[in-house]
């Protein structure tokens, strides 16, 4: 069992406040999922590119910020314990960081995504990457209460597989070591054992082969065998989509502000105007998406 929340602003005025309604909803998704949580921001465009890398150790991570401009030519930052990169970063900086700072993890590299997730309860998490202060178009989160590989921070969502897009799962696949095998001789690389990683791999090796995102997730209705619960986050937008069966929960909701959707619908009651939104459960497998225009 785990909790899903995503959350899509149509306007300024909850841009403004994306961090504190995630925040809200994550909050009310921790009994979903004590063990872990994880969240993917987008926001900060035309800053140049993003990496957001997991560096644990506090000496480590002060010497890659200190060691960024001059020998990466980027600027950073620490939030909790990620490093966030920005500037000209791109497969140079992943090797770069591959090389002279192996600890790093690198969770996202995206115009506008920003991965952060820690082994730690959702409440604890909010506190820690002090949500509340974000401003954004979109974001996703998830808590997670595992059930096929371990309490781990590599092994939390959401996953990242391809610039600015991610992966937040709530189910199993029952084919995800088959798939794995597949894309591995594609030429993916995979971190973790998780079956969540495979069903981002998925979506990124289809997208790369010239699929649009709605081509993608039909033909992962084909391909993916299992219960889930997919919400994905892209460069400028973020869909849902549910297995054939759809056992695994999920509400949608929509007003002229936002939309959102969760694993269950207190999520989304505390949002502005939720009383008056349009609230329906997702059909099984059909494809939901919703994409502002590149800027």
């Amino acid at each position: 069992m785990c909790g899903i929340v995503g959350l899509y602003a149509k306007r300024d005025t909850i841009s403004e406040r994306l961090g504190t309604l995630l925040a809200e909803m994550l909050v009310q998704m921790g009994d979903r999922g004590p063990d872990s949580a994880g969240v993917a921001l987008y926001r900060g465009a035309g800053q140049g590119k993003k990496l957001s890398a997991r560096v644990a150790d506090d000496a480590q991570r002060a010497a890659l910020v200190e060691t960024a401009r001059e020998q990466i030519g980027c600027s950073a930052q620490v939030l909790g314990a990620h490093v966030l990169l920005t500037g000209e970063v791109g497969p140079q900086t992943v090797a770069w960081l591959a090389q002279h700072c192996p600890q790093a993890d690198v969770m996202s590299v995206g115009e506008r995504i920003e991965i952060y997730k820690e082994a730690m309860h959702p409440d604890d998490f909010v506190s820690r990457y002090d949500l509340g202060a974000v401003r954004g178009s979109h974001a996703l989160g998830h808590t997670r209460m595992a059930t096929e590989s371990a309490v781990t921070t590599q092994g939390s969502h959401p996953f990242s597989t391809g610039q600015d897009l991610c992966l937040v799962h709530n189910g199993s696949l029952s084919n995800h070591n088959r798939l794995r095998a597949q894309l591995e001789r594609a030429g993916l690389q995979f971190k973790t054992e998780n079956d969540s990683e495979v069903a981002a791999g998925y979506l990124a090796h289809r997208l790369s082969e010239g699929d649009s995102l709605a081509d993608a997730l039909s033909a992962a209705l084909e391909d993916l065998d299992g219960f889930y619960t997919f919400a994905i986050g892209t460069r400028e937008g973020f869909a849902v989509l549910r297995d054939p069966i759809a056992c695994k929960p999920a509400v949608l909701a929509e007003t002229d502000d936002w939309v959102a959707m969760a694993s269950e619908y207190r999520a989304i009651a505390r949002l502005p105007g939720a009383t008056e939104a349009r609230v329906w459960e997702p059909e099984p497998g059909q494809i939901y998406t919703w994409e502002r225009e590149a800027a």
